[in-house]
């Protein structure tokens, strides 16, 4: 079980230098955005649940200037610098410049905090619900993706981005190295996108679209890893795992483990992105691609051509 409390309080320590570490999410974010340029439809109640520091909420406000636009998050310490990206001029006709200095600035985004398990949503509100990087921190994800079906309207869109189980391996090995089994106690444990789309299903959503990409982040020593997990607030939070301190001897053995993946002078951090969208509405099992298992397999060119006029 994730523990809730231990998980707020990391991130909200985290918060005031998130940014500076968050080279993923940010890359994430702007992936996601650019998925919706395949989505036409009208949106105009948005709601981003595990918002941050509102990456991803920035560029959604940029791209629906008229939608009502929700930020919904864990954590009180990252709304609040999420609150201080989302600032805009309450006059348009003034130069930036001058609303900044003058303080004539307004967030237009609803800001609220909350726990993804329990949205303070109105049921079939929403035309568009968005989670990036926040998907890997539930343990009871029918409950959550339960919680985004409730609040979606019928046909609403629902796009995410989530953390695969090949994330952080070398880690995850150097661990196991040194505590055997008990290390994988250490690391939290990510869905894999097949489970992700079938648990879509269970939840009442159709059509459902998985994808992944695979990232390598590089280092010059291992402890760099364990600095920017630290920096990002992406501490163990399961309750299983591996209780008293981790001692400085067997936290250099973890390191002098992670040493052995090193390539090409440097050391490895693998991530797996998980991307999904799925639509309010009950799956249907028809079409001559579908297996037995009621799954379509199409690449992405072929998804972008369906969504093409003509095609």
């Amino acid at each position: 079980m994730v523990n809730r409390q231990h998980l707020r309080q990391h991130f909200s320590k985290a918060a005031a230098r998130y940014d500076e570490a968050a080279v993923l999410q940010k890359l994430s974010a702007q992936n996601l955005d650019n998925r919706l340029d395949l989505m036409a439809m009208q949106v105009n109640q948005v709601l981003d649940v595990g918002a941050g520091t509102g990456f991803l909420t920035d560029k959604l406000l940029a791209r629906y200037p008229h939608a009502q636009i929700s930020a919904l998050d864990l954590s009180h310490s990252m709304l609040q610098q999420a609150k201080r990206r989302l600032m805009r001029p309450i006059f348009n006709w003034l130069p930036p410049n001058w609303s900044t200095r003058l303080g004539w600035l307004a967030c237009p985004v609803a800001l609220i905090q909350a726990d993804a398990y329990a949205l303070p949503v109105a049921d079939a509100s929403q035309d568009l619900v968005v989670t990036n990087f926040m998907l890997q921190w539930c343990d009871d994800l029918d409950a959550v993706l339960a919680e985004f079906r409730r609040v979606l309207r019928p046909e609403g869109l629902l796009m995410l981005t989530s953390l695969g189980p090949d994330t952080l391996k070398e880690l995850r090995q150097a661990w196991v190295s040194v505590e055997g089994e008990a290390g994988h106690q250490r690391m939290n444990h990510f869905i894999d996108m097949h489970d992700l789309g079938d648990a879509l299903i269970r939840a009442g959503f159709g059509q459902p679209v998985m994808d992944v990409e695979h990232y390598t982040l590089t280092y010059d020593e291992p402890i760099g890893v364990m600095r920017d997990l630290k920096a990002i607030g992406a501490t163990n939070a399961q309750g299983e795992r591996a209780q008293g301190l981790t001692g400085k001897t067997r936290f250099k053995a973890m390191l002098d483990a992670y040493e052995l993946a090193r390539k090409q002078g440097k050391i490895p951090a693998s991530y797996e992105i998980v991307h999904g969208h799925a639509w309010a509405a009950e799956e249907v099992m028809k079409g001559p691609g579908r297996n037995k298992a009621g799954v379509y397999e199409i690449t992405l060119d072929q998804f972008q051509n369906q969504l093409k006029p003509g095609s």
